[in-house]
């Protein structure tokens, strides 16, 4: 239909106004819902051509548009606009020709092309996956999802922070109060045991700052000086040196992390194609980091660490390697950056990373851009996304008042499971109600989530986010679970012939929102923006519930009216599916 209008649009500029036109300069939206129309055309930019008012060009137009082609059964103008109505019959062929078709709205995708690499997750193996991490993985992987239905060659990044400073204080803190505890002797996933000695460092630490500043010591050179920070920075050292006792202790309490980690992505539905470490690839940005400072982009400061001066970019000096020639993130984002455009030669490199990153990645694109002139970095993008807080407030791994990842979902799940059993109207299996309570409770979940633009902080509300009615995952899941139950009841689908069918206003709404989806899929990838979806698919199934509450269909005795509502229906549900999928959610086909 657009392209047809297009088309028209381009022909009719060029009879009445001798000019040339390309389909990228017309500007056609769906009409607002004040107005009467399905589509309408911006005409302000015609009126150069025309040398006449808004409304004469709009009118020039209209009669033109009706003569090149059939579409359109009556126009509007509205000032520079021309809003334009099309026929029932339009719709109705539309209708006849997509319903079925299962693979609507989907793009292929071209393997040969140059692909976008997604990094998102990216945790440090001293805790286990909290709320903020949830978003991150929500995220990453839903925007996977809608790049690849636009037909794009992504591939899942994960690089986990494996060593560093961080690593070392849970390390040192299993060594002085573990006594060999295990996630087996503990009963603990191997994530969160490692999780609870990174808050029991931090208790050390703060006993012996506190110590420090009693003895007259003050607090900035207490918190330098505490012994157990020392003794971190020494385990470091010794690490990055091949101390073989502390690389063993790493590697086991490493390998705890990420059986906890697999167990918890499992849950969530999150999966990557590949995953960089941290400590295998950080002597790589130290390579990148000493070569700039061989060619003097970088320079030594008198305390012996490597920096690179940004102000003449707008921002100040970065430190690239500290005085003990221990390497921090941006040495190993240096690094892993370079490496992944020597494997992949990637289009775009997309870091889904939280907004208090913002000068991390701005001072990375920097000097990989202006000071190592890298062509590649130029296409970096930082995906920078707001804080997730609950009613509760802010969380703080160190002093242990995160919001766990894996409890936050079972306790959504079992949620969900109590609501199912209060409504009393199931016949499900303990197995079945499972299953069920669990793609409530995730859909909900990752729906409340991912509804908010990513720029926006959120806050997250479990008892909100589970609720039947409203913006929520269940609200849609449910309407999708009415239409399978609809399409049952009906047994059968006659074929028949819609021509000459009047539809009316909600039938034509509901045919307007599937026609425009593949548009918005394409909106969502351009923005990188999962709300676009999960927005555009409650429009649709708030739409769906008005027809199914004020027309009649199984009821409907006229057969060829009833065929074609149960077509709506279930092409309305298949969108529900596909658009529910690219936010990571299964809809149940019963509730």
């Amino acid at each position: 239909m657009i392209k047809t209008l297009h088309k028209a649009v381009v022909e009719s500029v060029k009879e009445l106004y001798n000019t040339t036109i390309t389909a990228e300069e017309i500007s056609i939206q769906k009409t607002k819902k004040e107005f009467e129309g399905d589509f309408t055309l911006v005409v302000f930019p015609f009126t150069k051509l025309s040398k006449k008012k808004p409304e004469l060009t709009a009118e020039e137009l209209s009669n033109k548009l009706k003569e090149k082609t059939n579409i359109i059964a009556s126009t509007q103008i509205i000032k520079g606009f021309l809003n334009l109505t099309f026929h029932d019959e339009v719709w109705i062929d539309f209708l006849k020709s997509e319903s079925k078709n299962h693979s609507y709205a989907s793009t292929e995708i071209d393997k040969n092309q140059q692909p976008v690499l997604i990094e998102f997750s990216s945790p440090n193996t001293n805790k286990p996956l909290h709320l903020g991490h949830v978003r991150n993985n929500l995220l990453g992987d839903s925007i996977s999802r809608i790049l690849s239905a636009n037909g794009t060659h992504i591939y899942r990044i994960n690089l986990v922070n494996d060593r560093g400073i961080h690593i070392c204080k849970s390390m040192l803190a299993w060594q002085k109060k573990a006594q060999n505890e295990t996630p087996e002797s503990s009963g603990l996933k191997g994530d969160k045991l490692v999780g609870e000695y990174y808050v029991a460092f931090d208790k050390l630490y703060k006993k012996e700052i506190e110590e420090l500043i009693a003895k007259g010591i003050t607090k900035e050179e207490a918190e330098k000086q505490a012994p157990i920070l020392l003794q971190a920075q020494n385990m470091l050292r010794k690490w990055e040196n091949g101390d073989e006792e502390i690389y063993n202790l790493w590697q086991k309490m490493n390998q705890w992390v990420y059986q906890g980690f697999d167990e918890t992505y499992k849950k969530m539905g999150i999966s990557f194609d590949k995953t960089y470490y941290e400590s295998e690839t950080y002597l790589l940005g130290k390579e990148v980091v000493l070569e700039g400072l061989s060619n003097n982009i970088f320079y030594q400061a008198e305390d012996g660490s490597v920096r690179v001066n940004l102000e003449n970019e707008g921002l100040d000096e970065k430190v690239l390697l500290r005085s003990d020639g221990t390497s921090v993130y941006m040495t190993q984002d240096l690094g892993t950056a370079v490496l992944r455009a020597e494997e992949y030669n990637p289009v775009q490199m997309i870091y889904v990373v939280g907004n208090e990153q913002n000068y991390h990645f701005e001072a990375l694109k920097l000097i990989l851009t202006k000071k190592l002139n890298y062509k590649f970095a130029e296409n970096i993008f930082h995906l920078s996304y707001g804080m997730v807080e609950l009613p509760s407030g802010k969380m703080k791994s160190r002093e242990g008042t995160v919001v766990d990842a894996d409890d936050l979902m079972t306790e959504i799940i079992e949620m969900a499971k109590q609501k199912t059993q209060e409504l009393g109207k199931n016949d499900f299996t303990e197995e079945e109600l499972q299953l069920l309570a669990e793609k409530i409770g995730l859909g909900a979940l990752k729906y409340f989530i991912l509804k908010v633009d990513p720029k926006k902080n959120m806050l997250f509300n479990p008892d909100e986010s589970i609720d039947l009615n409203g913006n929520t995952g269940p609200f849609i899941q449910y309407t999708h679970a009415r239409i399978c139950s609809l399409i049952r009841k009906a047994k059968t689908i006659e074929i028949v012939d819609y021509k000459g069918v009047n539809l009316l206003q909600l039938e034509k709404e509901i045919l307007l929102s599937l026609y425009s989806y593949p548009e918005t899929i394409k909106q969502a990838a351009k923005e990188l923006n999962p709300s676009v979806i999960a927005n555009f698919i409650y429009d649709l199934v708030k739409n769906y519930n008005r027809f199914y509450q004020e027309i009649p269909i199984l009821k409907e005795t006229d057969t060829t009216l009833r065929s074609l509502r149960l077509d709506l229906s279930i092409f309305t549900a298949y969108v529900i599916r596909h658009g529910m999928s690219l936010l990571g959610i299964d809809v149940p086909e019963k509730m």
